[in-house]
């Protein structure tokens, strides 16, 4: 079940999602940052502030009421921006990133907009390959990716942040 995620919701989002993106738990499924980043992805703090602007909306995908997946909606002029797609690292590769993905979706047309645009690491090529897959197009746009405290990177590689966009 997909529904929106409430400030009671934060702490066990902020362990999913950090499990998901970094550290050894993350590397249980496929769509980990932990060869490239160390650090958080995100904190209590982070996804508090998130919840409370009206412009974001964080849904979850709860079953047998453990939530298992998340994303980040943010409503941006005529665009929905989809962040911090998240799924448990054990269960990925079961449908719950489609599903996620798919109700993203339906919220930018109940919105009126006219498509969702996001950014990815560019080095995650499986990870861009899969929204590809879902109809996701490389726009062409990068920027520079942001290190913090938070975003540590320990990749080779540069790293920069890649837009991909479907219209809907």
């Amino acid at each position: 079940m997909i529904t929106k995620a409430t400030l009671q919701d934060i702490p066990v989002l902020t362990i999913l999602i950090n499990s998901a993106y970094r550290g050894e738990s993350s590397k249980k499924g496929w769509t980990t940052e932990a060869n490239i980043l160390e650090g958080k992805r995100t904190t209590e703090e982070e996804l508090t502030q998130t919840i409370q602007d009206p412009k974001n909306t964080i849904l979850k995908f709860t079953d047998n009421e453990r939530i298992t997946g998340s994303v980040l909606l943010v409503e941006k002029e005529q665009q929905l921006y989809l962040g911090m797609l998240t799924v448990s690292p054990e269960l990925q590769n079961s449908g719950i990133g489609k599903k996620m993905l798919a109700e993203a979706e339906n919220q930018a047309k109940a919105l009126g907009l006219s498509g969702i645009i996001m950014t990815v690491i560019s080095v995650r090529e499986e990870l861009i390959a899969w929204y590809k897959r879902h109809g996701y197009v490389d726009t062409g746009e990068r920027e520079a990716f942001p290190e913090s405290e938070i975003h540590v990177s320990i990749s080779d590689a540069p790293l920069e942040f890649i837009f991909l966009e479907k219209m809907i």
